[in-house]
């Protein structure tokens, strides 16, 4: 008999399933699948599964509102050595290669299908949506949508970096996979988000610090080869919606435009590279968006689910 959902941090609309996966070089793994438990009140469109970013969690209630009310039965994945599945021998995002998050999503959707969800749609941010569609790619059949919020299809590094240096520390990853490396994001960006700063949301900054967790070159490597997949075309046959945002900023002291830009990714590599996903990409530009969109100022935020659910309400 399978575990009931326990509670979550997030109250009482919401559970957890723990997902445990073999061991790996560190040990212990787990998943861990969040359900929010209000039902759409109109007739059910399917189930939404959506999976995280770099340096991230799922903790977004607005969102698993936003999908119920407009009739998606809503989950979430944090994914191995994540938010609510790091486990105490873990280093965060320390995974070798991608695939490796193919049994966490093949267990998620086996419970999502066990719950009589059989029709989903997949969404994922940022590396959740690299992750996400090299996994949609691999699985065409088991998804009736794809929906990529910031997907992260290319560094955002100087030309130097991009080019030399990170396929070059990719490449000792296969070797030496525990090198250290600089993530080079700022901390602007959660500043911009969380409202003991200057944004507006609350979440666990154990599971998503301002300070990014560390990354190595066994990460960099899986990284990169994801990305290549990208750039060699996946020729994905089911729909797909790309959100990407209009203006980009960089820079380590806060500045209030910061607010409204992307200082994350680059926007231009998202609009180059997302028609390689396959033949039916749909890219929404909203302007005054950060990375991840759906933790934009409210005007912002509101047009990018409208957005959204008028695109799948298209797809019948």
């Amino acid at each position: 008999m399978k575990p009931p959902y326990q509670p979550d941090p997030l109250g009482s609309d919401f559970g957890q399933l723990a997902l445990p996966q073999p061991p790996d070089y560190e040990g212990p793994v787990q998943a861990v699948l969040v359900r929010y438990l209000p039902q759409p009140t109109a007739p059910a469109s399917g189930a939404v599964g959506c999976v995280h970013g770099f340096n991230d969690y799922f903790f977004q209630r607005e969102m698993a509102a936003q999908y119920v009310a407009h009739g998606y039965h809503f989950f979430a994945l944090d994914l191995r050595k994540y938010g609510r599945a790091l486990l105490p021998q873990q280093r965060p995002n320390n995974e070798r290669d991608l695939r490796d998050y193919d049994a966490d999503l093949d267990a998620a959707l086996t419970e999502i299908r066990a719950a009589g969800h059989p029709r989903i749609v997949l969404s994922g941010h940022s590396t959740g949506g690299l992750i996400a569609a090299l996994y949609a790619a691999r699985h065409p059949a088991s998804f009736a949508a794809l929906v990529l919020n910031s997907p992260f299809l290319a560094l955002n590094q100087p030309w130097l970096r991009r080019r030399v240096a990170a396929p070059l520390a990719g490449a000792v990853g296969r070797m030496l996979p525990n090198l250290p490396l600089p993530a080079g994001l700022p901390d602007t960006y959660g500043q911009s988000l969380h409202q003991a700063y200057r944004g507006e949301w609350d979440y666990n900054l154990a599971w998503k610090p301002n300070h990014v967790f560390p990354v190595n070159t066994g990460w960099l490597g899986a990284i990169l080869r994801g990305q290549r997949q990208v750039r060699h075309g996946l020729k994905l046959p089911l729909p797909r919606a790309g959100a990407a945002r209009r203006a980009q900023r960089r820079g380590r002291q806060w500045r209030e435009e910061f607010r409204r830009a992307d200082i994350v990714l680059n926007v231009a590599d998202i609009r180059r590279l997302a028609p390689r996903l396959g033949p039916h990409v749909t890219l929404h530009a909203l302007p005054d968006a950060v990375h991840d969109v759906f933790l934009s100022v409210p005007t912002v935020r509101a047009a990018a689910y409208e957005k959204l659910f008028d695109w799948l309400a298209q797809l019948g």
